[in-house]
């Protein structure tokens, strides 16, 4: 508008000169005056003003329609408006001069899931006969000119972006939000630079972070508003922490805000078409969503009204293009406002709703968890509970061997059942094979299924995928008989067991059974340790011994994460039944840390120190692991053999080459020569029935059901850890995974 009046300035004053020059030049000749006679001057300025003022009439007339053809320009100007509904920003302009809608979408994404809703998106644009295009991140080289060039009118860009480790985008954004950041603060580059783009963004966060909680989308936006682009929805946030999820998941959370984006869009492009039956423009009754409203739904967004804006009370107001930009300010500071009230009311916490209708908590299993998890093999129980067939149990009902534990302690791989009471987990380790699919949390917030319950459904599932194998070639009979009667647990399958508040309580039903108990935890949760009731054997595992490297590699979601490890390897120092660490080497992550791994043994004292090798578990977009991060067995073992050299008190017990698998054990389990690292699960069983039925007064030791290491498992045999038992298959140009 400031360029029109600029022009109009410049053809009045082109006009008026004009003018000036036509009256001078129709004034009357001098030369034939008689400069001394007084009535022929009198006559000659007669003349000139009568020519003059002719020429002054002519210029207010032509000033006068110049006048009026600015008036009629901006008024016809003024009909492109912005509709302020609430929640969506619905642009209106002339019929005549209508611009094509379509959606640039643009996602970055570290696992797979932000570009999974891009192209959901995309679909759905086009079911509604919506122009779309979807791009990933990583591919846009020049941001600048890529969104220059979306700046067209009916154009709306939406960006679909994941919020990866410490608050930061997935690798693949980095570049642009990298060039938006830089952008925003440059004293160089205009704040207008991107004033002519629409756009609309959706995080893809977890609340457990808590303040990281989708910073990645919420830095995103606020880069694009400092450089002038226009929101046309508030942003979206979709949290995969099911108890903090708005509408229940994170593809639902998704689901409801691009129904609201769509609903806008098409809203847009109804009232551009003329939607309203009514001839004025005034005002466009049409709402931006398409959808209204249910009473007990939630609200989603905050506007001025809901504020409390005097000045806005009706809803329904018409914002000139011109001040979209401190409007859509203006909303973004009231809902900053209200997240800060709603801080303050909550103790300084995010508020996190946590209950469904009727006060319910909400369950840990999501259709599209439960989809991901079984089309991995697992079989759910309840709504945080599932079970699965180890490798090695298959292994073994065809006689091809058993898994580590059965060269450590003795266990029968095929009788063992794996399984856990939670689905969920405090860390996303880089090198765990579940592809990160399992929810993460760090306390209970879910729905909790009963113990008995569990259990009864673990057994049932964990048999009927055994049946599975009847007939299958090598299976042999009596180890499919064997197998139908479980008699240990791995409670190591995925997730965070000892997160369950009725673990205890599922032990000791296990126990009942005579079902030994092999209870893995990631050292975050010390107190539930220090509670927990004895076990056969409790694991930590001690990934890395720095707090930097720990970071790295298990992407913990405590912010406390190194206090709790360090206290978590105190409280297991303070049981007195076998305790395990379990350390994953992982070649230039973490081999080259020995003295800080010797200073944690210190702390926890275990009995035992299993070093394994990382498993390939193939490419997951949640890490950057590689073949060549997987160690070597001769390296595992050069590893084990540094690691004694600084821990007087342990040695080198076992070893399983198959699992690429070390054992470091406590001297206390040797007598003489001759190891002792195996568990007598019977004297196990009858001393944990003395315990439980003194009410936890018969306390027992580890030494107390420990038994003789077959000559096989002893580290440096012959079988490297092979049971001569079994039959060795080898396997050609196939991929080894193991589960426990």
């Amino acid at each position: 508008m400031a360029g029109r009046k600029d022009t109009f300035l410049l053809v009045v004053l082109c006009g008026n000169v004009v003018m000036l020059l036509a009256g001078v030049a129709l004034a009357p000749e001098t030369g034939t005056a008689n400069r001394t006679d007084m009535y022929s001057w009198i006559q000659w300025v007669w003349e000139l003003l009568l020519n003059m003022s002719s020429v002054v009439v002519l210029a207010m007339v032509v000033n006068l329609l110049l006048l009026i053809r600015l008036v009629y320009t901006r008024r016809k100007s003024r009909e492109q408006t912005v509709y302020v509904n609430k929640d969506v920003a619905c642009y209106k302009t002339p019929s005549q001069d209508i611009p094509t809608p379509h959606l640039s979408i643009f996602y970055g994404t570290q696992t797979g899931t932000a570009k999974h809703f891009a192209e959901l998106l995309h679909s759905a644009a086009q079911d509604r006969g919506l122009m779309s295009g979807v791009t990933d991140l990583a591919k846009v080289t020049d941001p600048e000119d890529t969104f220059i060039e979306e700046m067209d009118p009916g154009s709306v860009c939406v960006f679909i972006l994941s919020t990866y480790t410490d608050g930061q985008p997935p690798e693949g954004a980095t570049w642009v939000c990298r060039w938006l950041e830089e952008s925003s603060t440059d004293f160089r580059v205009s704040k207008t630079l991107l004033g002519k783009l629409k756009y609309a963004v959706f995080g893809l966060g977890s609340s457990e972070y808590g303040d990281n909680f989708n910073m990645a989308s919420r830095k995103l936006e606020e880069w694009l508003q400092t450089l002038g682009a226009q929101g046309v929805l508030p942003r979206g946030e979709g949290d995969q922490n099911v108890a903090g999820s708005r509408h229940g998941s994170l593809e639902q959370d998704f689901t409801v805000w691009s129904d609201e984006l769509l609903g806008a869009v098409m809203s847009c492009q109804s009232q551009q078409g003329g939607c309203c039956k009514e001839e004025s423009t005034e005002s466009c009754q049409c709402k931006g969503s398409g959808n209204k409203q249910g009473e007990d739904k939630e609200v989603q967004y905050e506007s001025s009204s809901d504020e409390g804006d005097s000045q806005s009370d009706d809803g329904d107001a018409l914002v000139d293009v011109e001040d979209l930009g401190a409007v859509m300010n203006k909303m973004k500071q009231a809902k900053k406002q209200r997240q800060v009230e709603e801080e303050a009311a909550d103790g300084g916490r995010r508020k996190i709703t946590v209950k469904k209708k009727g006060g319910e908590p909400k369950e840990m299993i999501t259709p599209a968890l439960k989809k991901a998890l079984e089309k991995q093999g697992y079989r759910l129980i309840g709504s945080h509970s599932g079970v699965k067939l180890c490798r090695w149990t298959k292994s073994m009902l065809r006689g091809r061997g058993g898994c580590y534990k059965h060269t450590f302690y003795g266990i029968e791989s095929h009788r063992c059942m794996e399984t856990t009471p939670s689905l969920a987990c405090a860390n996303k380790c880089v090198f765990c094979w579940r592809h990160h699919t399992n929810p993460v949390g760090t306390e209970w917030r879910w729905k909790m299924d009963d113990p008995q319950a569990i259990l009864d459904g673990a057994m049932k599932n964990h048999y009927n995928l055994i049946k599975q194998f009847k007939g299958v070639p090598g299976v042999k009979p009596e180890r499919m008989a064997e197998a139908m009667d479980v008699q240990h647990c791995a409670l190591s399958l995925v997730g965070e067991p000892i997160m369950y508040p009725q673990i205890n309580t599922f032990v000791q039903l296990l126990h009942s059974h005579r079902i030994s108990s092999f209870l893995v935890t990631n050292a975050q949760f010390p107190e539930a340790i220090r509670n927990m009731d004895p076990v056969t054997q409790l694991y930590v595992s001690v990934d890395a011994s720095t707090k930097d490297s720990l970071k790295k590699i298990d992407r913990p979601l405590f912010r406390d994460f190194w206090p709790r490890f360090l206290d978590s390897l105190k409280a297991l120092s303070e049981k007195g039944q076998r305790t395990v660490y379990r350390l994953t080497l992982v070649k230039a992550w973490n081999v080259d840390e020995i003295e800080n791994y010797a200073q944690l043994v210190e702390i926890g004292k275990p009995d035992f120190i299993e070093v394994k090798g990382v498993t390939y578990c193939g490419e997951s977009k949640a890490s950057s692991l590689s073949m060549a991060n997987i160690p070597w067995h001769e390296e595992v073992v050069h590893f084990v053999q540094q690691l004694a050299d600084q821990l007087p008190a342990y040695e080198i017990a076992a070893e399983h080459e198959h699992s690429n698998c070390v054992l470091l054990a406590n001297t206390k389990f040797k007598k003489g020569s001759e190891w002792w690292t195996w568990i007598d699960y019977q004297k196990f069983h009858q001393l944990i029935a003395d315990y439980t039925n003194s009410e936890g007064d018969r306390m027992f030791s580890a030494e107390d059901y420990m038994a003789k290491t077959p000559s096989w498992a002893v580290f440096g045999s012959r079988e490297q850890g092979f049971d001569p038992q079994e039959t060795r298959w080898y396997r050609k140009n196939r991929k080894d995974i193991s589960g426990c």
